[in-house]
């Protein structure tokens, strides 16, 4: 139909202009075409009865029949010439010709609003459905579910007496022809008007599939947006490190001037006698004399203004990025921030530092002599604890790395990937770090140590490391000095002392495994202190006056792993146990067990992740108190192939990474 023929939707009260069953031509016609507003309104009044027999209740007539007889009255009429004729010359008219005529305005609003444009009738999607439009409105009626259920309870009990009173009583009349008809009938319309309510119901399904597409696609583009913003605010906020460190070293030069000369702390009058005596009251003059002047070093960070929630906007157990870090088996690793720094040790003797936006690495920490065990980052501060007796600190603000570092087109231009999100891989392998690009990030190093350092953890201007000399030492970041060692062996000994027991280790009479790290985890806050041992022990000490101020009681092997809050200290051991402490009471609150040992764990806000010796990562959701596994071994059985084990794991603000034994560093949202 043309874009100005009128559609009548509706069965009732919008007509469309025809001539009377009557077609009386006696009247004066609407602009010649014979049509008057009478003859619209006759034939407005059959269009509403014709509509209201299709939709109405049927009677006495067959399913389907009253539907079939209408549209072919319907057909007779529009078939007749004059008609058509009279339909074709109004279809005709000019709205200014509507005006003029005897046309109400209700008539030519009803015109106007259901003339269709030609583009809208071209494309008129394809109807999939089997049932009419009359059909759905039969269906669409409302109806008393409870009234049908009764009645047909109540007919079906009819006719199952009459049918058992005509098999047992043969006096008994027998139900009528017409009856058992008018039964069937009615069961038929009904389940026809089901077959058309569960065509509806699928239609409605498929709608709302595609409204769900088109959503998820929407929710694409926006991540799309949301990866870049987080990638240019990362590379502002570099830009912004690099010219606050430019910023203070110019006021430096300015303020030592020629005309201020600088003093050597050799011969500064501050640094006195009294002091290098102090000094050589707790180390040796040789120790001492490897130790670099304070004033050398001075720390220089800016703290993330803005945290990316990229992460957030995932399902949980997501892969976010798998990097190929290392040769051998992952003993350390730490990162700052999501979607920020990550700093990563092997031994295969190497320290790597990552960019975990890009997912390439930064460049190479070297200084150590052998592998680095543990390790810490904290804002641009990094600190790693070698199998050399060693801690380094490194200041990664100084590091030479542009962390975006786009491709280069095939005519010599760069080119921003800006449809990949920052999560995924890029499809090119990423190039290699250059050389120089921490040569100035090594800041001193704590030679204090004489066997390997197995823990350390530094909040502030105070580090605390440990070491398998079985002695921890409190090391302050601003003299760069060792100002308190603490030993082990001698605190067993005085609680051993004070329960009146002959072993100086716990009152369960377990020696110490020779194969575990004899200081497995430390953490500090203030002066409090925590460590764990290979006694299973937790000891918390007071770092004022140097003493154990408590030591808790339950792991049945070396601890490994701790991390404490506010209200509670969460541990985890060889003994394959995670164990929840109460610090206001020193009791369990809580334990998990584990069908391996635990090498590493640490808890955010809501969950406790931990590595216990399988391919993924356990993890324990403390609000909603359930238990899940993350990790590469999830899907690898699926997908035939094997996964390699976890060994540590880190995780902040949902954001989690964990390092494997054949060097693969994983990270996931969790």
């Amino acid at each position: 139909m043309a874009g100005s023929h009128p559609r009548h939707d509706s069965p009732s009260g919008n007509s469309s202009p025809s001539p009377g069953p009557g077609g009386d031509d006696d009247t004066s016609s609407v602009l010649g075409a014979g049509l008057t507003s009478r003859h619209i309104e006759a034939f407005g009044r059959k269009v509403t009865t014709t509509a209201g027999h299709l939709i109405g209740p049927m009677q006495d007539a067959p399913p389907g029949g009253h539907y079939q007889a209408a549209v072919n009255d319907i057909h007779k009429e529009l078939r007749r010439p004059s008609t058509q004729r009279r339909m074709f010359s109004l279809a005709q008219t000019t709205p200014t010709d509507l005006v003029r005529s005897k046309l109400s305005t209700t008539e030519i609003q009803s015109r106007a609003i259901s003339s269709l444009p030609d583009e809208l009738l071209v494309n008129i999607p394809d109807d999939t459905s089997s049932y009419s439009l009359f059909q759905g409105f039969q269906a669409s009626m409302p109806e008393d579910e409870h009234e049908h259920r009764k009645s047909h309870r109540r007919r079906s009990s009819r006719s199952q007496k009459l049918l058992d009173a005509a098999g047992t009583n043969a006096g008994a009349l027998p139900p009528t022809i017409s009856s058992m008809k008018k039964e069937r009938d009615a069961f038929n319309r009904r389940l026809e008007m089901m077959g058309i309510r569960k065509n509806m119901c699928s239609a409605e399904i498929h709608e709302i599939d595609n409204k769900i597409a088109n959503l998820h696609s929407m929710r694409k583009i926006v991540l799309d947006r949301l990866a870049r913003l987080e990638m240019d605010e990362a590379d502002l906020e570099h830009d912004l490190v690099q010219l606050d460190n430019k910023l203070e070293d110019m006021e430096e030069e300015a303020a030592t001037r020629p005309d201020t000369p600088k003093t050597n702390d050799a011969t500064d009058p501050s640094v006195g006698s009294d002091s290098h005596a102090m000094d050589a009251s707790f180390m040796s003059e040789s120790i001492y004399e490897k130790i670099p002047s304070p004033k050398t070093w001075k720390q220089k960070s800016l703290r993330k203004r803005s945290m990316p929630i990229l992460h957030e906007h995932f399902e949980p157990g997501s892969l976010i990025k798998e990097l190929e870090a290392h040769n051998d088996m992952v003993s350390a690793i730490d990162f700052d921030v999501p979607f920020g720094t990550m700093v990563s040790a092997a031994l295969d003797d190497t320290v790597r530092v990552w960019d975990l936006n890009l997912g390439r690495c930064m460049g190479f920490l070297e200084g150590h002599h052998a592998s680095v065990r543990c390790l810490q980052v904290e804002d641009n501060l990094v600190a790693t604890g070698s199998m050399d007796a060693t801690i380094r600190l490194w200041d990664l603000s100084r590091a030479k790395y542009a962390p975006r570092d786009n491709r280069i087109g095939k005519d010599g231009e760069q080119e921003d990937d800006e449809d990949a999100l920052g999560y995924e891989d890029p499809s090119a392998a990423p190039p290699p770090p250059p050389p120089s690009s921490m040569e100035d990030c090594p800041l001193y190093s704590l030679e204090s140590h004489l066997a390997e350092v197995t823990a350390l953890h530094f909040r502030g201007d105070t580090l605390i490391s440990g070491s398998a000399d079985k002695t921890l030492r409190q090391w302050d970041l601003v003299k760069g000095r060792c100002v308190q060692t603490l030993d082990v062996l001698w605190a067993a000994a005085q609680a051993s002392t004070i329960s009146s027991n002959d072993n100086p280790w716990r009152p369960t009479g377990r020696l110490p495994d020779a194969s575990a790290d004899f200081v497995g985890a430390v953490q500090c806050f203030d002066a409090a202190l925590a460590c764990g041992t290979a006694d299973g022990m937790v000891r918390l000490w007071d770092l004022r006056s140097g003493q154990v101020h408590r030591s808790l009681v339950g792991h049945t092997g070396p601890v490994t792993c701790l991390q404490f809050d506010d209200v509670h200290l969460v541990t985890g051991s060889m003994d394959r146990s995670i164990r929840i402490w109460d610090l206001r009471t020193g009791s369990i609150y809580d334990a998990f067990a584990y069908d391996n040992p635990i090498t590493s764990m640490m808890f955010d806000t809501r969950r406790i992740v931990s590595a216990a010796g399988e391919d993924v990562v356990k993890v324990y959701d403390k609000t909603e108190g359930r238990h899940w596994s993350c990790g590469a071994g999830v899907t690898a059985e699926e997908e035939g192939r094997s996964a390699s084990i976890v060994e540590r794991v880190r995780i902040k603000d949902g954001y989690l990474t964990e390092g494997r034994k054949d060097g693969t560093i994983g990270v996931w949202t969790c």
